[in-house]
């Protein structure tokens, strides 16, 4: 919506906020005289939640150049923001309804209880816990592990959010550095460990499978697949120290990423047909760019996605995976 702002009403929603009847008008309309009203409180609030929210929280995450204008928010940032401002405009029109003089300073004072209270309600609609936090029973079976609680914790938090960690299912760089600052370990701890620790939480939460089913399967399924590109199919453009170890490490985690994802959807009640190829085909099959083994290899991809026979072994094999995990 950004760029498509409307300035159009902008005085008249001002006038029904200073009399009292904003939220009462706009509940009372549909249809275009709705769209302008939300239109021009989109306009109004949009400058204020950038300046009073979005920078301070793009500093914290040190993304000083998403601080410095709207129109330089990564992508990421930029989906933040519109959900952000979307909650506040759904905010104003459900309680701007008493006397408000000065619209902009009252949008202010509920920028923090709308965008919550926005968050809470898309991962409510994805199924996730709104409010993510570690139920007695999980803390037991990670045996009161302050390290295992928080990474517990996280996914519970991350399973519910739109974004997505690149190649990989989980953001297990992120998680690095966090048990890393918060619970030492700098000179020891390294991604294999958090892999390590994500496995052993996993298997902690399927102890009880319903719970599971409906907390972290479910609102994983509403997720973006991880997608494989080119430069990292192809290997890294500068020599690493193992190019044959790093490309089997990506292919490794995105097939990791893919099997849990099938898991999520299946757990839906879709077709395991379906799904299995519908997942291998975004997560392996991305555009490839101008690189020959990279074209190679989703050509090999495409034939064997042509194959019905060579579908009905992966279909197989991936459930076959998804029993042994049981």
């Amino acid at each position: 919506m950004l760029g498509t702002t409307q300035t159009d009403g902008v005085d008249e929603v001002r006038d029904l906020a200073r009399r009292g009847l904003l939220a009462a008008t706009i509940a009372g309309t549909s249809g275009p005289d709705r769209l302008r009203l939300t239109g021009a409180t989109y306009s109004i609030v949009w400058p204020v939640g950038y300046q009073r929210l979005t920078q301070k929280f793009e500093l914290r995450r040190g993304h000083v150049a998403c601080a410095t204008s709207v129109s330089r928010l990564a992508d990421e940032c930029l989906d933040r923001f519109e959900n952000d401002v979307e909650a506040v405009v759904d905010d104003v029109a459900r309680k701007a309804s008493t006397r408000i003089d000065n619209l902009e300073g009252w949008i202010a004072s509920r920028l923090v209880p709308a965008t919550v209270d926005g968050h809470r309600r898309r991962r409510g609609a994805n199924g996730a816990l709104q409010r993510p936090r570690v139920p007695a029973w999980l803390a037991g079976e990670l045996g009161g592990d302050t390290w295992l609680l928080d990474l517990a914790t996280q996914i519970l938090t991350w399973v519910g959010t739109p974004s997505t960690a690149g190649y990989d299912l989980w953001p297990v760089e992120s998680w690095v550095v966090r048990r890393c600052e918060r619970h030492g370990g700098w000179s020891v701890y390294g991604e294999a460990d958090v892999r390590e620790d994500i496995h052993t939480v996993l298997a902690a939460m399927r102890r009880r499978p319903q719970w599971y089913e409906q907390y972290v399967e479910a609102p994983l399924g509403h997720k973006q697949p991880p997608v494989a590109s080119a430069a990292h199919l192809d290997g890294p453009a500068e020599p690493a120290t193992d190019p044959a170890a790093e490309h089997e490490r990506l292919l490794t985690a995105l097939a990791h990423g893919a099997v849990q994802l099938i898991r999520a959807r299946l757990s839906r009640g879709e077709p395991a047909r379906a799904v299995v190829v519908e997942v291998i085909n975004t997560v392996f099959g991305a555009d490839s760019g101008d690189g020959a083994s990279g074209r190679a290899y989703d050509d090999r991809l495409e034939r064997v996605l042509r194959d019905g026979a060579g579908i009905d072994r992966i279909v197989a094999t991936v459930l076959d995976i998804l029993r042994g995990e049981d």
